[in-house]
Protein backbone atom coordinates (compact mmCIF):
# COMPACT_ATOMS: atom_id res chain seq x y z
CA UNK A 1 0.00 0.00 0.00
CA UNK A 2 1.00 3.43 -0.89
CA UNK A 3 2.99 6.09 2.05
CA UNK A 4 1.30 9.34 1.13
CA UNK A 5 2.06 12.76 1.80
CA UNK A 6 -0.87 12.61 4.18
CA UNK A 7 -0.24 9.74 6.00
CA UNK A 8 3.48 10.86 6.81
CA UNK A 9 1.64 14.60 8.17
CA UNK A 10 -0.76 12.51 10.50
CA UNK A 11 1.90 9.97 11.48
CA UNK A 12 4.31 13.10 12.31
CA UNK A 13 1.24 15.35 14.11
CA UNK A 14 0.24 12.36 16.43
CA UNK A 15 3.80 11.91 17.60
CA UNK A 16 4.02 15.73 18.12
CA UNK A 17 0.71 16.20 20.14
CA UNK A 18 1.69 13.22 22.46
CA UNK A 19 5.84 13.45 22.68
CA UNK A 20 8.32 16.64 23.23
CA UNK A 21 10.88 16.88 21.06
CA UNK A 22 13.41 15.67 20.65
CA UNK A 23 11.99 12.59 22.42
CA UNK A 24 9.75 11.62 19.36
CA UNK A 25 12.28 12.13 17.09
CA UNK A 26 13.39 8.76 16.01
CA UNK A 27 9.61 7.86 15.43
CA UNK A 28 9.10 11.10 13.11
CA UNK A 29 12.80 9.40 11.34
CA UNK A 30 11.13 6.11 11.17
CA UNK A 31 7.98 7.60 9.29
CA UNK A 32 10.45 9.87 7.34
CA UNK A 33 11.99 6.59 5.77
CA UNK A 34 8.77 4.69 5.37
CA UNK A 35 8.39 7.97 2.80
CA UNK A 36 11.87 7.46 1.17
CA UNK A 37 11.52 3.84 0.74
CA UNK A 38 8.51 4.57 -1.81
CA UNK A 39 9.09 5.41 -5.14
CA UNK A 40 5.41 6.87 -5.83
CA UNK A 41 6.04 8.78 -2.77
CA UNK A 42 9.60 10.55 -3.98
CA UNK A 43 8.01 10.77 -7.26
CA UNK A 44 4.54 12.69 -6.64
CA UNK A 45 6.14 15.39 -4.03
CA UNK A 46 9.71 15.34 -5.12
CA UNK A 47 9.45 16.50 -8.86
CA UNK A 48 11.61 18.67 -10.79
CA UNK A 49 11.69 21.99 -10.59
CA UNK A 50 10.93 24.55 -13.32
CA UNK A 51 13.87 26.57 -14.32
CA UNK A 52 13.78 29.46 -11.89
CA UNK A 53 12.09 27.57 -8.92
CA UNK A 54 13.64 27.43 -5.67
CA UNK A 55 14.68 23.63 -4.74
CA UNK A 56 12.42 24.25 -1.21
CA UNK A 57 9.05 23.97 -1.37
CA UNK A 58 6.73 23.35 1.35
CA UNK A 59 4.69 20.28 1.07
CA UNK A 60 2.68 20.70 4.23
CA UNK A 61 2.40 23.54 7.15
CA UNK A 62 0.65 22.22 9.97
CA UNK A 63 -1.39 25.04 11.62
CA UNK A 64 -1.86 23.93 14.86
CA UNK A 65 1.66 23.09 15.79
CA UNK A 66 3.81 24.28 13.02
CA UNK A 67 5.39 21.69 12.21
CA UNK A 68 6.76 21.95 8.15
CA UNK A 69 7.17 18.94 5.63
CA UNK A 70 9.11 20.24 2.89
CA UNK A 71 10.94 18.91 -0.49
CA UNK A 72 14.51 19.85 -1.76
CA UNK A 73 15.19 19.41 -5.14
CA UNK A 74 18.58 20.46 -6.07
CA UNK A 75 19.48 20.01 -9.77
CA UNK A 76 23.14 21.74 -9.60
CA UNK A 77 25.72 21.69 -6.59
CA UNK A 78 24.40 23.09 -3.82
CA UNK A 79 27.14 24.14 -0.82
CA UNK A 80 25.68 25.29 2.47
CA UNK A 81 27.60 27.12 5.30
CA UNK A 82 27.38 25.99 8.84
CA UNK A 83 24.18 26.44 9.78
CA UNK A 84 21.84 25.96 12.62
CA UNK A 85 17.97 26.14 12.71
CA UNK A 86 17.05 28.71 15.78
CA UNK A 87 14.79 27.40 17.93
CA UNK A 88 13.47 24.59 15.84
CA UNK A 89 14.49 21.07 15.29
CA UNK A 90 14.66 19.50 11.63
CA UNK A 91 15.31 16.12 10.18
CA UNK A 92 16.75 15.27 6.95
CA UNK A 93 15.62 12.26 4.73
CA UNK A 94 17.84 11.50 1.69
CA UNK A 95 15.65 10.70 -1.36
CA UNK A 96 18.03 10.73 -3.78
CA UNK A 97 21.71 11.53 -4.51
CA UNK A 98 24.56 12.19 -1.93
CA UNK A 99 24.67 14.98 0.77
CA UNK A 100 27.66 15.39 2.58
CA UNK A 101 27.16 16.59 5.91
CA UNK A 102 29.20 18.05 8.35
CA UNK A 103 28.43 18.40 11.86
CA UNK A 104 30.15 21.36 13.53
CA UNK A 105 31.20 21.79 17.56
CA UNK A 106 30.30 24.90 19.31
CA UNK A 107 33.34 26.79 20.98
CA UNK A 108 31.85 29.44 21.86
CA UNK A 109 28.42 30.91 22.03
CA UNK A 110 27.11 34.32 23.42
CA UNK A 111 29.74 36.23 22.90
CA UNK A 112 30.14 39.89 23.26
CA UNK A 113 29.72 39.68 19.10
CA UNK A 114 26.87 37.61 18.85
CA UNK A 115 28.46 35.00 17.44
CA UNK A 116 28.64 31.41 17.40
CA UNK A 117 32.29 29.76 16.94
CA UNK A 118 32.57 26.14 15.82
CA UNK A 119 35.00 23.99 14.60
CA UNK A 120 34.59 21.09 12.45
CA UNK A 121 33.33 17.80 14.17
CA UNK A 122 32.68 14.81 11.84
CA UNK A 123 31.76 14.48 8.14
CA UNK A 124 29.46 11.72 7.08
CA UNK A 125 27.60 11.11 3.74
CA UNK A 126 23.87 10.80 3.21
CA UNK A 127 22.80 8.60 0.68
CA UNK A 128 19.10 7.42 -0.26
CA UNK A 129 17.17 6.59 2.51
CA UNK A 130 19.32 8.03 5.16
CA UNK A 131 17.42 10.49 7.82
CA UNK A 132 18.67 12.45 10.35
CA UNK A 133 17.71 14.53 13.27
CA UNK A 134 18.92 17.76 14.23
CA UNK A 135 18.04 19.13 17.67
CA UNK A 136 17.77 22.84 18.63
CA UNK A 137 21.24 24.51 18.33
CA UNK A 138 23.14 21.79 16.17
CA UNK A 139 25.10 23.73 13.79
CA UNK A 140 25.79 21.53 10.40
CA UNK A 141 26.60 21.96 7.08
CA UNK A 142 25.09 20.49 3.59
CA UNK A 143 27.74 19.99 0.52
CA UNK A 144 25.65 19.09 -2.83
CA UNK A 145 28.10 18.22 -5.84
CA UNK A 146 25.52 16.66 -8.26
CA UNK A 147 21.49 16.27 -8.20
CA UNK A 148 19.95 15.36 -4.88
CA UNK A 149 16.51 15.23 -3.56
CA UNK A 150 15.47 15.30 0.11
CA UNK A 151 12.66 15.78 2.46
CA UNK A 152 13.02 18.22 5.42
CA UNK A 153 10.87 18.02 8.20
CA UNK A 154 11.13 21.59 10.25
CA UNK A 155 9.84 21.96 13.36
CA UNK A 156 8.75 25.36 12.60
CA UNK A 157 8.49 27.16 9.11
CA UNK A 158 12.51 27.87 8.84
CA UNK A 159 11.37 30.76 6.82
CA UNK A 160 10.11 32.58 10.20
CA UNK A 161 13.27 31.80 12.28
CA UNK A 162 16.04 33.74 13.06
CA UNK A 163 19.16 31.80 12.97
CA UNK A 164 22.51 31.81 14.54
CA UNK A 165 25.36 34.11 13.76
CA UNK A 166 28.00 31.50 12.98
CA UNK A 167 31.73 31.56 12.60
CA UNK A 168 34.06 28.72 11.77
CA UNK A 169 37.12 29.17 13.94
CA UNK A 170 40.20 26.92 12.27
Amino acid sequence: MPYTLDDLVQDIREIINTEKMPDGSDKICYFVSKALMDQNFITDNLPDRVNGELPRQILYEDKDTGFCVCGHVHDNEAIGSPHDHGTSWAIYGQASGETEMTDWEIIEKNNSDNVVNVKQKKTYIMKAGDVHFYDVGHVHSPVRKHPVRLLRIEGANLDNIKRSNIRVIT
